[in-house]
């Protein structure tokens, strides 16, 4: 790296392995940094998308020459050979000299050059809050291949799908400048900045780094001259790094390192172990964004803003890092799993807890439904199998994946039982850790784990913009009969609280015939007979003699009802 006016040189040596059935004959490289100059498809679609991003926006088009990403390939070779390649701007195509059979594997020899942009969208060089280089998608990385094919999708700014592998890293750069990121430093020694209070080699201008990462689908590095780096140790033994520069709160990131514990220890046994030796807390970037073993985080914040975004890019590991499903194609898996995690984490960090813990996910689902109710001549609102970068709108992009997303697993809750919701995340983990998984592998835990079949609440939820909404529509005091009406598409299993004059309730269940089952309750609960799914309507008594004073639908909220209005009936004592 040459930090004089940060332009770099690499070269890759890769070995990849065929674990598919198939023969390969070509591969792909996505090269990101060629996204940030005028012109590209994510310059384009920052300005035209109905609400562009505030942070992007024109701002690649108004950058200067010298300000441009690049990322070129100077030289690719299969074995000692040189291959054909072809770049298209974000994406390279080379065809194998020798085509690399199942189970095979081949050499990939590369040189490459490439110019760090100045910092608009996750990557770049000084950022607004002057750290000089956050280095993420930053080397031709190679694209996926799965049991879909390839996934060579052009860079326009949103999610990502990469391929696991073990990384040997080593930067050279200026000697005054202090790196964190993925992997663990194995020349501390060398390097000296806090790493090792006795360095053994101070001579010259330039240091080199060398780091390690096993089993991790990307390798993300930030460096900046003055870097404070403070470390903790949790109590699972790992490692946990802190780089921020003297002009943010200092106090506050102190703060920020117990919490970060307290976070890990929470992630770790509600979802799984943490594999890797180290995570650091790295300042740099835009807002914040997940990358291995690290994430990239503006610094200068409120204290709950830091807590928070820390904590949610923080549970990004295990379901986007560890996990790691396809997230350009399934977003809400990764967002909206995260999104529902951390509010629970944060909750249990701060020894603050509520009644509702996922309210603002629902709150932001039910603005995008009432949006697209008002503008019904506006394609906001689209199915959750939307590929990420096809979104129409930022807004119901976010919405509908961090928000939605959540929401999918609180239902789920409320459909399963929540002991059972909290065993099924525990077993997705343990079943599918470094094996990129499809929204059917966590349906098909969930199933496992209830003996309930979910396939109609997987397809309902994720594959179309269908609504809940339910109502109670008439009660007679005489016959005490209920009857409780659908009113939007998707069919759902009712909690229905009864409250009486002196003060008691009692809870009615009715499943829906698509689970082939009930929920498991700890109270004493009603059950009664299944809803057959395709009747717009259901009538049931209420037992006993003692006066009715409230018939509510769902008291926990847990019902993602578009419409609450009806949920409840109130009768004159």
């Amino acid at each position: 790296m040459d930090v004089s006016d940060f332009t770099f040189k690499g070269d890759q040596k890769l070995i990849y392995t065929n674990n598919s059935p198939d023969t390969i004959k070509k591969v792909y490289y996505h090269l990101f940094f060629n996204a940030f100059r005028p012109g590209s498809q994510m310059d384009v679609r920052s300005r035209t998308i109905e609400d562009p991003d505030r942070r992007v926006g024109g701002r690649i088009f108004e950058l200067d020459e010298k300000d441009y990403g690049s990322l070129n390939v100077v030289s690719l070779k299969q074995g000692g050979k040189n291959i054909f390649f072809k770049q298209s701007e974000t994406v390279l195509l080379a065809r194998l000299k020798r085509p690399l059979l199942p189970g095979e594997k081949t050499e990939l020899k590369m040189v490459f050059e490439g110019q760090v942009p100045l910092q608009i969208r996750r990557s770049g060089k000084m950022n607004k809050e002057g750290v000089h280089l956050t280095m993420t998608q930053w080397f031709p990385k190679l694209s996926e291949y799965d049991f879909e094919g390839w996934h060579p999708n052009p860079y326009i700014g949103r999610e990502f799908h990469g391929v696991w592998g073990n990384y040997a890293v080593n930067i050279t750069i200026d000697k005054s400048y202090v790196i964190g990121g993925t992997g663990n430093l194995v020349n501390a020694d060398e390097i000296g900045h806090g790493y090792s209070k006795n360095p053994k080699n101070k001579k010259g201008d330039v240091l080199t780094w060398k780091f390690l990462a096993k089993n991790v689908h990307d390798f993300a590095w930030a460096a900046d001259p003055d870097y404070i780096h403070d470390k903790v140790t949790s109590a699972s033994g790992v490692d946990l790094h802190f780089f921020y520069k003297p002009t943010v709160n200092i106090e506050d990131w102190k703060k920020l390192q117990d919490d970060t514990v307290g976070l890990l220890d929470y992630f770790e046994k509600n979802i799984g172990p943490y594999p890797w030796g180290q995570y650091s807390v790295i300042q740099g970037g835009d807002g914040g964004m997940e990358y291995a073993m690290c994430t990239m985080i503006t610094g200068k914040r409120s204290y709950p803003s830091l807590f928070g975004v820390t904590a949610h890019e923080m549970a990004h590991t295990w379901f986007q890092h560890i996990l790691a499903n396809n997230e350009a194609k399934h977003p809400w898996m990764d967002e909206g799993f995260t999104e529902y995690i951390t509010s629970l984490a944060e909750e249990a960090v701060q020894n603050s807890f509520s009644e509702f813990p996922h309210k603002s996910s629902y709150d932001r689902y039910y603005a995008l439904s009432r949006f697209q109710a008002q503008n019904s001549g506006l394609d906001l609102e689209q199915p959750q199998t939307v590929h990420s970068d096809r979104w129409n709108w930022n807004f119901a992009y976010g919405a509908s994946s961090y928000s939605k997303g959540s929401v999918f697993l609180s239902q789920l809750g409320y459909i399963i039982g929540r002991k059972n919701l909290a065993k099924t995340i525990k077993r997705y983990y343990n079943e599918f850790k470094f094996k990129h998984p499809t929204p059917n592998d966590f349906k098909r835990v969930a199933e496992k784990v209830s003996d309930l079949e979910l396939e109609w609440y997987l397809n309902d939820w994720t594959r179309t913009t269908s609504k809940v909404d339910y109502n109670v529509s008439l009660y007679d005091p005489i016959s005490r009969s209920v009857t409780v009406k659908r009113k939007a598409s998707i069919p759902m299993p009712l909690e229905i609280e009864v409250s009486f004059v002196d003060g008691s309730t009692a809870l009615y269940y009715i499943p829906i015939d698509l689970m082939q089952g009930v929920k498991s309750f700890d109270d004493n609960v009603i059950v009664l007979n299944a809803w057959a799914w395709a009747a717009p309507e259901y009538g049931f008594l209420i037992e006993g003699k003692k006066k009715v004073v409230k018939i509510e639908i769902d008291p926990s909220k847990r019902l993602a009802d578009i419409d609450q209005k009806g949920n409840v009936l109130e009768l004159k004592e």
